[in-house]
């Protein structure tokens, strides 16, 4: 393999190595690349996880400071 399309002769710019290693090499990259493809276009999910995980706390907070309830019946007895 050469990089060097012009002087394929060139031994600076030529590596000797199997064909599976460069197919490897290949897949290596393409699972890398498609990787940090999915990571990208998947941050508008993360982040709207990250904005509702944090309302979902704060409501928690909100409720937990809330009074709590008076333990008697909510009405009182009709009088008939």
């Amino acid at each position: 393999f050469t990089l060097d399309p012009f002087h394929p002769g060139n031994p600076a710019l030529t590596l000797n190595l199997p064909l599976f290693i460069f197919l490897f090499l290949a897949l290596a990259v393409g699972m890398v690349v498609g990787s940090l493809a999915t990571w990208v276009k998947q941050g508008r999910y993360r982040k709207l996880a990250r904005q509702r995980g944090i309302e979902a706390e704060n409501l928690r907070q909100a409720v937990s400071r809330a009074p709590a309830a008076p333990k008697g019946p909510a009405l009182p007895k009709p009088t008939n």
